[in-house]
């Protein structure tokens, strides 16, 4: 079935009001009619089948049969800790760190950034993306996308995760593989530097505040690659791709 977003606070007993894009969307553009099923999604991590009961003024009311938790959301919430790299690269990673199942985006102004995320607009224009990337993937909820940070207060958010690592070019001995096999953790924190790489400093920074120093491999992949890898691996070790 369809599947749809709609606020928690417009379902009420078994029926669900849907209206703004979702609504549009739904009588507009798939021409869906009463009687046509649809799966509801509240963004809090909960599904809802139903039937449309009807469609006027610009909304869609649904009639729901069935609530159940999302079946698509991983068990260990990941906060992705990206160093802010040249458009359109950011909007490129925060959909796909959405469709892989991060919970959170953080934008992170590194030494070596060569570029800026200083309107609001852009980030708000992040939150859109993701918002599409989490229906088109079926998510539970809409990953967070935080406005920048700097690297000092990334890592201080790092220090409420049960685990963080840092991909690191002057690390070849531990990959990331073994760092994460045999651990359980509910949270995880992943640092991704920019396109010059973390400075020594900032690496420096992270180990003394626990977050591990991994490497990826052999080969020196981009800011806009590294980050999705390193979230599929540390999802398989930790038993979500199974």
């Amino acid at each position: 079935m369809a599947n749809f977003f709609v606020d928690r606070s417009r379902i009420t007993g078994n029926t669900a009001h849907i209206t703004g894009d979702e609504a549009g969307h739904i009588g507009r553009v798939l021409r869906m009619r009463p009687g046509d099923g649809l799966t509801l999604c509240d963004g809090e991590g909960m599904f809802y089948d139903g039937v449309i009961t009807a469609l006027e003024g610009g909304s869609v009311t649904a009639e729901i049969s069935r609530a159940y938790p999302a079946p698509t959301e991983p068990k260990v919430k990941i906060t992705l800790f990206q160093a802010i790299p040249k458009n359109p690269k950011l909007e490129f990673i925060v959909q796909k760190a959405t469709e892989i199942g991060a919970v959170r985006v953080v934008p992170v102004n590194t030494a070596r950034i060569v570029a800026k995320l200083d309107k609001e607009s852009k980030v708000e224009r992040l939150r859109k993306i993701a918002a599409e990337a989490a229906k088109q993937s079926r998510r539970g909820i809409v990953p967070e996308v935080c406005a920048p940070v700097s690297f000092d207060k990334a890592v201080e958010m790092a220090g409420g995760l049960d685990l963080a690592f840092i991909p690191y070019e002057e690390e070849r001995r531990l990959p990331v593989r073994d760092f994460l096999r045999g651990k359980n953790a509910g949270t995880l924190g992943i640092f991704i530097g920019p396109e010059g790489g973390f400075e020594e400093s900032e690496a420096a920074l992270a180990r003394s505040a626990g977050i591990t120093p991994v490497t990826l491999g052999p080969r020196i992949l981009r800011t806009e690659t590294a980050g999705l890898v390193a979230a599929a691996l540390a999802l398989y070790e930790l038993g979500d791709m199974e």
